[in-house]
């Protein structure tokens, strides 16, 4: 790892984000790769694996809810934290910088989707829906239809 960069050195294996911690900043992997784990049901489910360049934790910046995934350092990783007032400063300076955020939640949101086809395919997603309406986080989330959910 390169001496005098910017951004904060995590070992392996580190947490560099916490599932169910309030989240206040998201982070730009400057070197390195992360695992994001989600747990559920007692188990640790591996979702991706991010790299250089990538960012994570960005939904922090966006609302004030809890963290929905754990980040882990796989070996050493350079990681710059980006806090709402600063994310904000940065987009007044160049608003692009919104744009490559929002285009990569998008495309976060269409693999996620196609998760969910193939979970249909398998017969799985309703016994997933089940489950993950019976997390107390969810209760008053809104179904499909708009209405909420009891």
């Amino acid at each position: 790892m390169a001496t005098g960069g910017l951004g904060k050195v995590y070992k392996d294996g580190e947490i560099i984000i916490q599932q169910g911690e309030k989240g206040k900043s998201m982070y730009v992997i400057q070197e390195g790769e992360v695992e994001i784990t989600r747990e559920a049901g007692g188990k640790e489910i591996k979702l991706a694996v991010a790299k250089e360049g990538d960012i994570i934790g960005e939904m922090a910046i966006f609302d004030s809810e809890e963290r929905s995934a754990t980040v882990r350092a796989i070996g050493e990783v350079r990681a710059l934290t980006v806090d709402k007032k600063n994310f904000l400063r940065r987009v007044h300076e160049d608003p692009s910088i919104a744009y490559r955020v929002v285009e990569m939640m998008a495309k976060r949101i269409r693999h996620m989707l196609a998760d969910v086809d193939v979970y249909i395919s398998q017969g799985t997603f309703e016994q997933t829906v089940r489950f993950s309406k019976s997390d107390p986080r969810l209760q008053g989330a809104r179904d499909p239809d708009g209405k909420k959910e009891k």
